[in-house]
């Protein structure tokens, strides 16, 4: 499964992560491959990287409890360091993502665990007849809690990732690692949090509504995988804010609590890029 998966993800040029702040595909049709190039350098070095978002929720199935309830949201940017002149017209970028798993219906409000996502980048556009039809990114990542003894959990990445543009309205993404597991306590991280991902994300012709949805294979020939699926409603037509429904289920959500299974819906605020998102 994991071979012929790579297999199709090479042959589509399906891989995901890097920058979100993409000039626009429509736009790009008007464009020469060097306009595209010196409209992306021309914009600003700063700017979101993921989705960030507060939602808060319960577990599906169950009576919904002070434990089994909670907030989670999430903060990600990124800073391009360079323009187009590393070669092959390569960009570098640092990023950061942090996660929290906030446990606000029990007494004096826990954060039970936090998240923290640096890492390094270097994206290239994929240009075709004039177009911007995707992105490849190879970065290297390191993801840990920050804490010690027996509550430690952190593993390194080295990511190929990548977004393809099948439409102005249509994306699919994957993104595929090779890990440094450091910490004594999640080894067996992979079985959990996986060891690759695919999705698609979906606008509306309005753009007022998006639609996502991400598979992440965990280790193992049978198909086992956490799913992640998100639905969005801009709140005002040129805002980046959006009311979001966001599903969870699977394992791997949170680094302390990586081998434990969730199945939660949460509601709450996405705050994305003005282009496809990243993952």
């Amino acid at each position: 499964m994991t071979r012929l998966f790579i297999a199709i993800l090479i042959s589509v040029c399906c891989f995901s992560a890097a920058h979100a702040q993409i000039v626009d595909v429509e736009q790009s049709e008007k464009f020469n491959t060097d306009s595209v190039l010196r409209d992306f350098d021309n914009r600003p070095f700063f700017g979101i990287y993921k989705d960030n978002y507060f939602v808060g929720g319960t577990s599906i199935g169950t009576k919904p409890t002070s434990h089994n309830s909670d907030v989670k949201f999430q903060v990600s940017i990124s800073q391009r360091l360079t323009k187009s002149v590393l070669p092959f017209n390569t960009y570098a970028f640092l990023f950061y993502s942090q996660k929290c798993m906030w446990n606000v219906f029990e007494k004096s409000l826990p954060m039970r665990d936090f998240n923290f996502n640096p890492g390094l980048g270097f994206t290239k556009l994929l240009i075709s007849k004039n177009r911007l039809v995707g992105k490849l990114t190879l970065m290297i990542e390191h993801e840990s809690n920050g804490r010690d003894k027996m509550y430690d959990r952190s593993w390194n990445k080295l990511s190929f990732a990548g977004n393809i543009y099948l439409t102005p309205n249509l994306m699919i993404h994957g993104k595929y690692w090779l890990t440094y597991i450091d910490s004594k306590q999640n080894k067996d991280i992979l079985r959990y949090n996986g060891i690759y991902q695919t999705g698609i994300q979906v606008l509306s012709p309005n753009q007022r509504w998006v639609f996502s949805a991400t598979f992440v294979k965990r280790k193992g020939w049978n198909l086992n995988g956490n799913t992640i699926v998100d639905i969005g409603w801009r709140i005002r037509k040129k805002d980046n804010q959006f009311l979001m429904l966001h599903y969870y289920n699977g394992y791997g959500e949170n680094l302390l609590d990586y081998n434990k299974f969730h199945s939660r819906l949460r509601i709450g605020l996405l705050i994305k890029p003005r282009f496809f998102s990243d993952f």
